[in-house]
């Protein structure tokens, strides 16, 4: 953006362009502060992983005319604690929860749309508002607003290093048209995602498999804040080898996939690994509660490649690929189009089928279709594939962003090694989303996060600046 001044001290320096990021921006010019967004993406790319969202997960008592419900906060809780095995900061999850009722008339104030409640069998009608024009949609909006409000807005701008002494930001270095400029600020608020693009830093925990990790968001979260912040004696918070992974078609591309490459299919067939074996409760959960195990699941299996496979009677039963399924006839045949051993995947469906108990099938609910006498157990929406011709899709594990990040308190600031919190440094969103998620996830709680940590950043920032 021509004419912004970089000699000049800004109140609140915003590193990242996203829904955490805006939603900090938005909260500290609404407070008066002069603040500067810092995106290191070029402008058609802004917006890290919110490009690639459809909705937000909100506690609220059933007046929202875009959802159904009510869902209350004790609820949401339950979905928390029972998606992380109680692995969570329970104070700031609670924080999160109470506070994510404001959220659906906050966005309205910035300009987000949303549109009617969603059904179908992903279920999240109850939990989650979905914007009217997705993630770009919101957020376009959260951009009109920031701008309006006088925020500047720099694309194209990657910080590459930032200076901190005694817990206090002073300054940070970024590269700006060629030029590295300092960029000085009365407080910084880290919205600038996880290192889940930083194929090298993966494989720190997951050696080479993560070579063939396909990374669904944008290209640009290399996590070179995250480490910056950490080396500068911020707190780490989050097992390193915990993420948003989901399985996604393995056709997809190395990076920017977003939503439209993830597939729903798992829960109406089987799941095998290229050893044409099962290896997980495909009905464990309701389908929201459960996709983004899945990613971490076929990561763990020999070449980290799978294969959901259903047949004709369910194929229709969730929202297709962008690629097309393999098809065939026969299990043999499709196997054959898969490079399975087609004797293997045959006898591990015949097992499969003849476990199966009837029920009365029920995608919307935990329904009573289950099997019995396997090791790996289906425990809901079982139904024998005996139905061609018969579908398979090819799974990779599709990361969204990583869950170590910076360890924060109930004011969003940063907590630095020694115990005590970061002066002016605060942070928001996937960068910090560790606190509240250990492990696990519920759908939508990722821009929950990113709205709650970034409105209350953007106000401590602005106190801090002003005081």
């Amino acid at each position: 953006m021509p004419g912004i001044d970089f000699s000049e001290a800004f109140d609140v320096v915003v590193a990242g362009g996203g829904n955490a990021a805006l939603c900090a921006a938005i909260t500290a010019a609404r407070k008066g502060a002069r603040v500067l967004v810092v995106e290191g993406a070029p402008e058609f790319y802004r917006g890290g992983n919110t490009r690639h969202t459809r909705n937000l997960r909100c506690a609220h008592d059933g007046s929202a005319p875009t959802m159904t419900g009510p869902y209350g906060e004790d609820e949401f809780l339950d979905d928390l604690m029972r998606v992380t095995g109680g692995e969570t900061d329970k104070a700031l999850a609670a924080l999160t929860i109470a506070r994510s009722s404001e959220l659906l008339g906050w966005m309205d104030g910035a300009g987000v749309r949303f549109q009617p409640p969603l059904g179908g069998t992903l279920s999240l009608g109850k939990t989650n508002a979905f914007f009217l024009g997705g993630g770009r949609g919101a957020l376009n909006a959260l951009y009109r607003q920031a701008q309006a409000l006088g925020v500047a807005v720099v694309y194209d701008t990657p910080v590459i290093a930032v200076t901190v002494e005694n817990g206090f930001f002073m300054s940070a270095t970024v590269r700006h048209e060629g030029r590295e400029r300092s960029v000085r600020g009365r407080a910084l608020v880290a919205a600038c995602g996880g290192f889940e693009a930083n194929i090298e830093w993966l494989k720190q925990y997951w050696g080479a498999a993560a070579d063939n990790f396909l990374i669904r968001g944008t290209p640009y979260n290399k996590g070179a804040v995250l480490k910056m912040l950490l080396d500068a004696g911020v707190a780490a918070v989050g097992d390193p080898t915990q993420c948003h992974a989901v399985a996604i078609d393995a056709r997809a591309p190395k990076f920017d996939g977003g939503i439209a490459t993830r597939l729903d299919s798992v829960i109406f067939g089987i799941v095998v690994n290229r050893d044409a074996q099962r290896f997980y409760d495909e009905g464990e959960d309701t389908w929201p509660k459960r996709y983004a195990i899945w990613g971490r699941l076929v990561a763990q299996q020999p070449g980290q490649i799978a294969y959901s496979i259903v047949d004709e009677k369910s194929i229709r039963l969730f929202m297709p690929s962008i690629f097309p399924a393999v098809s065939a006839p026969t299990i043999a045949e499709l196997a054959a189009k898969l490079t399975l051993d087609p004797a293997a995947l045959d006898q591990t469906v015949r097992d499969f089928n003849a476990a199966v108990r009837p029920g009365t099938f029920d995608a919307s609910v935990l329904d009573d279709c289950r099997t019995q006498g396997l090791a790996i157990p289906k425990s809901h929406w079982a139904r024998a594939l005996d139905t061609p011709p018969y579908y398979a899709y090819p799974l990779r594990p599709g990361i969204t962003f990583t869950y170590l990040g910076l360890r924060v308190n109930e004011e969003a600031r940063m907590l630095m090694k020694e115990g005590g919190p970061a002066g002016n440094m605060y942070a928001a969103g996937e960068i910090m989303a560790g606190n509240v998620l250990g492990k696990g996830y519920l759908a939508g709680i990722g821009m929950t996060i990113g709205a709650v940590f970034g409105r209350i950043a953007g106000e401590g920032a602005a106190r801090h600046a002003h005081n």
